[in-house]
This record gives C-alpha cells, sequence and structure tokens, in this order.
C-alpha cells in the first residue's frame, strides 16, 4: 500500500483534474477500500484536494473561464457549512452511510446523468435560491466525508444555464479549493490532521495534477474524461455496502 496508493492518487489527479475537479470522491473511495482511519480520510482527502485544484485554478482561469459572479453565490453558504461539518465529530456508522449515499450519487451522476439536459434556464430569485442552496449542500458534503462537491456542481451549472463547460470546469476549482481549504482548517483544529500519512500522497498527486489541468484546459473533452471516473467509485460502494451491512 506504501507504493500503490501513490499511484492510484497520480492516476486520479490526472482523471479529474482534466475537468476541474480535485478528486476527492476517488481518493476518499480508495481510502475507505484499503481501510484507512476513517478520522484521517476526509482531512487527507481535502488537503490533497487542495493540491489538486490550485493547479487546475491557473490552467483554467488565466485561459478566461473564471466568473467571480457563477462561484460566489455558492461560496456564501458552502463556507460555513464546510467548516460546520468538518467540526462534527461523526461516529463511523455514519460517517459511512453518508459517503456512501454521495458515492452512489457520484455513479448516478456519471453514468445515468452525463447527457440528460434541462430545456429551462434559472434567473431572478430561483436561480438565487438553487445557488444557495446547493452551496451549502455541498459544503456540508465536503466538510463531513471529504468530497469537494465540484463533481456535482460543475454538471448543475451546465445543466441549469448557469455557464459553459469550460466556466463549470474553473467554478469547480475555486469552489474545492475554498470548502477544502475551510474544512482542512476546521478538521485540523479537531485533531484529525495526520501529516506523516498525506506527506508521501502529495508529490503524486501535484504530478498528476499538473498534466491532467493542462491538457483538459486545452485538448481534453470533459464528457470523455468524466466516463473514467466511474470504476473505483463502483467498487467503493460495494465495499462500503458490505462493511455497512
Amino acid at each position: 500500500m506504501e507504493y500503490l496508493l501513490p499511484i492510484l492518487f497520480l492516476f486520479v489527479a490526472f482523471i479529474y483534474s482534466s475537468v476541474g475537479l480535485g478528486g476527492g470522491s476517488s481518493y476518499t473511495a480508495l481510502m475507505a477500500i484499503f481501510g484507512i482511519n476513517y478520522l484521517i480520510i476526509p482531512t487527507a482527502s481535502l488537503s490533497l484536494n487542495l493540491i489538486v485544484t490550485s493547479i487546475g485554478m491557473v490552467n483554467f482561469w488565466r485561459n478566461g473561464y473564471g466568473r467571480i459572479d457563477l462561484i460566489a453565490p455558492f461560496l456564501i453558504t458552502s463556507i460555513p457549512m464546510a467548516y460546520l461539518a468538518g467540526s462534527l465529530n461523526l461516529p463511523k456508522e455514519i460517517f459511512q452511510l453518508i459517503l456512501l449515499f454521495t458515492l452512489i450519487l457520484v455513479v448516478v451522476r456519471i453514468y445515468v446523468l452525463r447527457e440528460f439536459q434541462f430545456s429551462f434556464y434559472l434567473s431572478g430569485t430561483k436561480k438565487w435560491i438553487f445557488m444557495v442552496g446547493l452551496g451549502a449542500i455541498l459544503g456540508f458534503v465536503a466538510g463531513s466525508v471529504g468530497i469537494g462537491g465540484g463533481i456535482y456542481l460543475v454538471p448543475l451549472i451546465v445543466m441549469f444555464g448557469l455557464g459553459s463547460e469550460k466556466e463549470a470546469a474553473a467554478a469547480g476549482t475555486i469552489f474545492i479549493w475554498v470548502n477544502s481549504l475551510v474544512g482542512v482548517f476546521a478538521r485540523a483544529q479537531a485533531g484529525t490532521f495526520d501529516i506523516d500519512f498525506i506527506l508521501p500522497l502529495i508529490g503524486a498527486v501535484i504530478v498528476g495534477a499538473l498534466a491532467g489541468s493542462y491538457l483538459g484546459s486545452f485538448k481534453f473533452h470533459a464528457k470523455t474524461i468524466q466516463k473514467i471516473m466511474g470504476t473505483v467509485i463502483i467498487f467503493a460502494i460495494i465495499f462500503l455496502f458490505r462493511g455497512i451491512l
């Protein structure tokens, strides 16, 4: 496991960063599969999210895809919810149930809803209610299980006509980065930050993120890359389901 996890995480960082995501869902899933202490899984996942999305932000935003007006409403509610969730000491069973549910949604998002498009666009009050509400939900997910929320946010921005695919990817990077930072801070205060475990994984995700975010912002098509993400998530769902039973 000493060498296998960094190799797997390098691949995950490459794939996720190519579409403006941090990889938290797969980091969390892999650590659960390998039996890592559930108390340090969210902190480790959020820390790696910070690294991957900081690189992705540079490549997507410098190419003109960043929009502050798009991401700001989501952050208004996600930041306090990420801090609150990161400060909670959830029992292992509750952590596993939340993680299982969020991973199932990831699979549904990738394989079922990838071609789904809404026929209307949000505007006015409905738009703001949607953005602040979704921000709160995804902020709580980020702080509690270590999934930054971008994997849900990015397609929903496109589905509801709030931005283009590249604009959504750029918004996803900043959303994940901010909420991961808040979640790590909250969990560090709670004493669940294991630097010795995290450090060996940092170099791997840096290499993967540099390659993935560069190619993704210039060459890769988001929908094509997203189809690759589901395999490890499905294995994690099976593993978690068996563990809960």
